[in-house]
């Protein structure tokens, strides 16, 4: 699947609005709480048009049952907690097109990052921008190897997510 990084589209937050309006009815009950996060979520940001999103529920008991109902929905493909993060990942679409759902507490580490990564690039446009360039150049370096890429984006976050501590 080729990577394929685009200019910001200010629908992008509509998609994420429509894909929780989605799932809110069916997990009702168990309240979770949406978060945009990666790249579709800071406005201007360069980013591969797939809207990544949190549901986290308060009580891990809910996790299980909120698994099965999303899986009863069929737009989405169920991959586990692929890195042992206690983040349950759903996908829709292919490759750099559709959606990427997590399930996880609210309390999860993975999600306090996500959204610490998010609010530092969105209150610091210039690092914003300097992200924004580097995913341009690993693209076009990545010749589609997908750990190529993710992996030449590590330095940049956790710096990122240090200069966010400090904040």
């Amino acid at each position: 699947m080729a990577i394929q990084v685009v200019a910001y589209d200010p629908e992008w937050r509509f998609v994420f609005e429509k894909i929780v309006g989605e799932l809110a009815p069916l997990l009702a009950d168990l309240d979770p709480v949406f978060h945009h996060v990666g790249s579709t979520s800071v406005p201007g940001l360069t980013a591969k048009p797939k809207i990544d999103l949190h549901a986290a529920f308060a009580d891990a008991d809910a996790l299980p049952e909120a698994i099965k109902r999303v899986e009863t929905l069929g737009t989405f493909t169920f991959h586990g907690d692929k890195y042992r993060q206690q983040t349950w990942t759903f996908t829709s679409g292919k490759g750099s097109h559709g959606a990427r759902l997590y399930l996880c507490t609210t309390d999860n580490a993975v999600l306090r990052d996500r959204i610490a990564f998010r609010d530092y690039l969105r209150s610091h446009p210039e690092r914003a921008d300097a992200y924004a360039a580097l995913k341009l150049r690993l693209m076009r370096e990545a010749n589609d190897d997908w750990d190529y890429y993710t992996g030449g984006k590590r330095d940049f976050v956790l710096e990122t997510l240090r200069l966010a501590s400090l904040a």
